[in-house]
């Protein structure tokens, strides 16, 4: 499928870009081809290539190991205060978001 520059400058226009007159020839090739590699791929049986094919939610395998979410002791008001640049009455203090 060949476009002409009526169509470049109508799909610029939605876009909303600003075409030049030397861009509008380049970019009428560059879509004709994005458009013959898009029909190209249209022609494609999928469904009898993919036969067989395990389906899967990742492109691959994650050997991530991850512990049980368990519920542990928390460690005491003291030592989680210890690293807080500013706290006050075992709270961190933190510079205000909002106003008023």
């Amino acid at each position: 499928m060949s476009l002409s520059r009526k169509d470049v400058l109508h799909v610029a226009a939605l876009a909303r870009l600003h075409v030049t007159d030397a861009e509008q020839e380049a970019l009428a090739q560059e879509l004709s081809r994005i458009l013959a590699y898009a029909a190209q791929l249209n022609t494609l049986d999928l469904v009898a290539s993919l036969a067989g094919v395990e389906v899967t939610s990742h492109m691959s395998v994650s050997s991530m190991v991850t512990r049980p979410d368990a519920p542990g002791e928390s460690l005491p008001p003291e030592v989680v205060m210890a690293n807080a640049p500013d706290a006050e009455e075992q709270q961190f203090r933190v510079p205000a978001v909002l106003e008023g």
